[in-house]
């Protein structure tokens, strides 16, 4: 059965409406929450009913994931957010990531390290996502700090119980969290995991959070958690210090974005890789992706093609842009760099191994100095090994917030691995990330770290508008996943008319034939999907020369069929009906009334 809404000479359909999906769609005209845990979700949606908008609603949820996803996001880690501000009818970014460390040189790293380390104390950037949280709140905030983050002071002194998501990061993180005193006193009680049930409480969480409701967020960057920070970093031999946390200022900035097919699709700007999944998409417009059908053959060729042509810019092209004022984002954003780069894709062959870069400043389509390869024709690709395309663990958190006043926020936020750097500052209660393992150490490398330099990231959360209106915000955590998540996830949308439920429950493929975020970032080669689409196109897409992965779940989180976590709302345009979704992946939850 399919339900066909009007809107004027426009028909927006959802396609099969009626088919079963594992989660509902959750429907409301007052606001709406999509977050990766219940409290989560219910922490967003208590603000949102005392008359809150959606910017306060996000500082609730911000810090619930805190207290109930520890391995994900919080105090220590950092996050983009868009945020789309009625009162001035304008689409905002707030970068919250953090620089090195001012004592984090590459010549340091290269001589008393020898390495970037995926964890520990040289792993760890300055924290960054409270200070982001506390500048959007600051300029378009309603609510005292005190009411947002009541919820999780209490869930954090009084505890909940852990889900079975919860309990097997715990798990896979034992070894980690064992290496640190205060890392095992916060999460190993009696030295074990804790198991699916077990009661979570952690009370000198309660006391950071509860500075930071009564002080804001000096007390994280100049009060005592700041120093509790930088003395445990310092003890630990660590090269974060008080005046790396008292100096850190997060930024609004323009967000970047294309127009695809009449949609102004918004994404976080450089140092964010954002630009992946919009170069993207303006490669894929030229194609007619409806006539080549939904999760054929054809239509995955084309999509894997395309993300590998915009990864491959990623490496040679984007950094702090405070550290490469001259690169070249607006042409790469270009729709004629884009109709070079698509030039390049056979609809016969797949590109063999990583594409080349191209060259958008010279209206080149690869750079000089590189070449393309492709499969030969009459050659099957093998069966590629399994890959894990999180950057070996990653784990971070997103959410998205609609309100009845016409607001709409869409986060991803993170620490970076699992437990990011695995250490807990003693006293504080929080994990501290380990992005600086993102960083380089070739001095030829656009993204070599330097002190106070912002490294590359994947934190990408997206938002649509049409003809001016919010119409989408969606987000996903998932590593180097995340463009190619969200692309199929808004392509379900807008060109296949699937609802938000089946949208983000729909099978996807994952391309690893790119250069990874973490150090030192080694290519994959594979084309990863779940067994249920492999059953029905691995034959012919590894005849044109994909090395398709098959997997019983759904990379990275285990849902049975839809791709990473995530959530999306979408607003109608003509009713002001907000529609939620999520994907079964995580603990992810949709509230809405």
């Amino acid at each position: 059965m399919s339900s066909i809404l009007t809107l004027g000479e426009e028909v927006w359909a959802q396609a099969n409406a009626g088919d079963p999906t594992w989660r509902p769609v959750v429907m409301g005209k007052n606001g709406i929450v999509a977050a990766e845990h219940p409290l989560q979700a219910l922490a967003g949606m208590r603000v949102l009913q005392d008359g809150g908008n959606a910017i306060d609603a996000a500082l609730a949820v911000f810090y619930m994931t805190a207290v109930t996803e520890p391995s994900e996001a919080g105090l220590g880690g950092d996050g983009f957010i868009l945020a789309y501000i009625k009162a001035i009818d304008k689409v905002v970014l707030v970068n919250g990531s953090g620089g090195a460390p001012k004592l984090a040189t590459a010549e340091y790293y290269r001589s008393k390290v020898g390495t970037v380390p995926p964890d520990g104390p040289y792993s760890t950037a300055v924290p960054g996502a409270v200070g982001g949280f506390d500048l959007l709140h600051r300029n378009y905030g309603t609510k005292p700090y005190r009411a947002l983050l009541d919820d999780a002071i209490r869930t954090a002194k009084q505890g909940y119980a852990v889900s079975a998501w919860g309990a097997g990061n715990f798990r896979r993180s034992f070894d980690m969290l064992r290496r640190y005193d205060s890392s095992a006193a916060a999460f190993l009680p009696g030295g074990k995991p804790p198991a699916i049930g077990d009661w979570l409480v952690q009370p000198d969480l309660a006391k950071s959070l509860t500075l930071i409701a009564e002080q804001g967020a000096d007390a994280f960057y100049k009060g005592d958690i700041a120093r509790l920070t930088a003395r445990y970093h310092e003890k630990n031999g660590g090269l974060l210090r008080y005046e790396d946390l008292a100096s850190f200022e997060a930024e609004q900035a323009e967000p970047i974005r294309v127009n695809y097919r009449g949609y102004d699709v918004f994404q976080s700007p450089p140092n964010s890789g954002g630009i992946v999944m919009l170069q993207a998409l303006n490669i894929l417009e030229g194609f007619d992706l409806k006539a080549l059908g939904h999760n054929s053959p054809d239509y995955l060729h084309v999509l894997t093609e395309a993300f590998k042509l915009a990864f491959a810019d990623r490496y040679p092209y984007i950094t702090d842009p405070r550290f490469a004022p001259n690169a070249p984002i607006a042409q790469l954003l270009s729709k004629p760099y884009a109709a070079l780069r698509r030039g390049l894709i056979k609809m016969d062959r797949a590109i063999a191994g990583v594409a080349p870069p191209g060259d958008p400043a010279g209206n080149k389509a690869i750079l000089d100095g590189h070449t393309i390869r492709y499969h030969q024709p009459g050659q099957t690709a093998a069966a590629a090994p399994a890959r894990d395309l999180r950057g070996d663990g990653e784990q971070t958190s997103s959410f998205s917030i609609t309100d009845k006043f016409g607001n709409a926020v869409s986060v991803t936020h993170s620490v970076n691995g699992g437990f990011g750097s695995g250490m807990v500052v003693e006293g504080a209660g929080f994990v501290l990330n380990n992005r600086g393992s993102y960083f380089g150490l070739d001095p030829k490398d656009i993204n070599v770290i330097a002190p106070g330099k912002r490294t590359r990231q994947g934190a990408i959360p997206a938002m649509a508008l049409k003809d001016g209106k919010p119409f989408l915000a969606w987000n996903t955590p998932g590593g180097d996943t995340i463009p190619q998540t969200m692309t199929q996830a808004f392509l379900n949308v807008v060109e296949f008319g699937m609802n938000v439920q089946q949208a983000s429950e729909a099978p996807a493929a994952m391309s690893s034939n790119f250069r990874v975020s973490m150090y030192p970032q080694n290519p994959g080669d594979g084309l990863a999907m779940p067994q249920v689409l492999a059953d029905k196109v691995a034959a012919k897409l590894r005849a044109l020369g994909h090395p398709v992965i098959a997997s019983p779940t759904q990379p990275p989180y285990g849902s049975p069929s839809g791709p990473g976590a995530v959530k999306m709302i979408l607003i109608h345009p003509a009713t002001g009906v907000m529609y939620g979704g999520a994907s079964p992946g995580k603990d992810n939850y949709v509230l809405g009334w």
